[in-house]
């Protein structure tokens, strides 16, 4: 494998019964970058995420993660290794303090006690957490609830951090401290990023690449502005065909 590939997906398909959700699908992370997953609705981004994660097997094809196969591995091998996901939807506890929340984050990987609170108040410095460690996660405001969804699966220092939707619901001012993190994330720690993301704006933004679905299916591959001026995924986004 080159040595700057961190994830491989090789022909990769999911069915579910007789739907196809995932067909044939290949593609790359390659290391220190951020790339974006992106599709109409029902175009297999969250399907292929649970399938890179190990939420799901795949049907048929390959994933390989640093070199090594992972292809069947559970969640909790996959996050050992390196690759760790969000989920649409908040993944946080409610009823625990931010802090406590991001401390989970940290049981698998660190032993010490001192460690771990070193970790957790570093995390909370970069998501802009520091000030309501010791609030109830669940009382928070959406925007701050979603940062700590991501400070659970980052407390890890995972290589390839797998972000599903993480902007929903944010303000203009919340999205663009978001894609500051996002790119602290990368720059100062080596994580490459995956994201699936609707608001196209930032995705241009912050993605170095970007790989499009539609129907389960590979459609295009390239930099933003390749992909803005695909004809294809206009035409997908729009719902014009041939």
């Amino acid at each position: 494998m080159d040595s700057q590939v961190l994830l491989k997906v090789e022909n990769m398909t999911r069915r579910f019964s007789g739907l196809v959700a995932i067909k044939d699908l290949s593609f790359e992370v390659r290391k220190g970058e951020i790339l974006g997953l992106i599709g109409p609705n029902g175009a297999g981004k969250s399907t292929t995420f649970n399938v890179v994660s190990g939420f799901f097997k795949p049907s048929e094809g390959k994933l390989a993660f640093l070199g090594e196969d992972i292809t069947g591995m559970g969640p909790a091998q996959v996050c050992r290794r390196g690759l760790v996901r969000t989920f649409q939807h908040d993944s946080l506890l409610r009823d625990m303090t931010v802090y406590d929340n991001i401390l989970i984050g940290t049981f698998d990987m660190i032993r010490s006690k001192p460690d771990r609170d070193s970790r957790v108040r570093e995390t909370a410095e970069l998501l802009g957490l520091s000030d309501v460690l010791d609030d109830i996660a669940g009382n928070l405001p959406h925007g701050l609830q979603r940062l700590v969804s991501i400070a659970i699966a980052f407390a890890t220092r995972p290589k390839l951090l797998c972000l599903d939707e993480p902007l929903t619901g944010l303000n203009q001012t919340e999205v663009g401290s978001a894609l500051d993190v996002f790119r602290r994330i990368r720059d100062e720690y080596a994580s490459s990023i995956l994201l699936v993301e609707h608001n196209m704006k930032a995705v241009m933004e912050i993605c170095d690449r970007i790989v499009v679905l539609d129907y389960g299916v590979f459609l295009a591959e390239g930099k933003p502005e390749e992909v803005k001026q695909n004809p294809d995924v206009i035409a997908a986004y729009l719902g014009k065909r041939a």
